[in-house]
């Protein structure tokens, strides 16, 4: 059994920046693809940025490319998301998740979730 507890949310003018972590606790999380999942009022849940076990290949969705960066620090139990330029069409729910593999994670095969943060973005 994995939890995952994210923390970094909170309320930000567009153009601004937030980092969201992600702290795993139980089985190692070197062992598992991770990624970051939203989901904002009114729509489905879609996929943001998915990371490799080490950290070597990492994917983002072509709306955050070039303004997200995601990484992860397996010694810490720690994943981020590093959020830049916000827009105010980023406002969701931020999820972070851990599956098998990277690849699996995209496809929506989560073994883990956390509960979730808010992030707001106004115009």
């Amino acid at each position: 059994q994995v939890e995952l507890v994210e923390s970094g949310g909170g309320l930000v003018q567009a153009g601004g920046s937030l980092r969201l972590s992600c702290t795993a606790s139980g089985r190692p999380f070197s062992r598992y693809g991770a990624g970051w999942f939203r989901q904002a009022p009114g729509k489905e849940r879609e996929s943001v940025a998915a990371i490799s076990w080490s950290g070597s290949n990492t994917d983002y969705a072509d709306s955050v490319k070039g303004r997200f960066t995601i990484s992860r620090d397996n010694a810490k139990n720690t994943m981020y998301l590093q959020m830049n330029s916000l827009k105010p069409e980023d406002t969701a729910v931020y999820y972070c998740a851990a599956g098998s593999t990277l690849r699996t994670v995209l496809a929506g095969t989560v073994d883990y979730w956390g509960q979730g943060t808010q992030v707001t973005v106004s115009s």
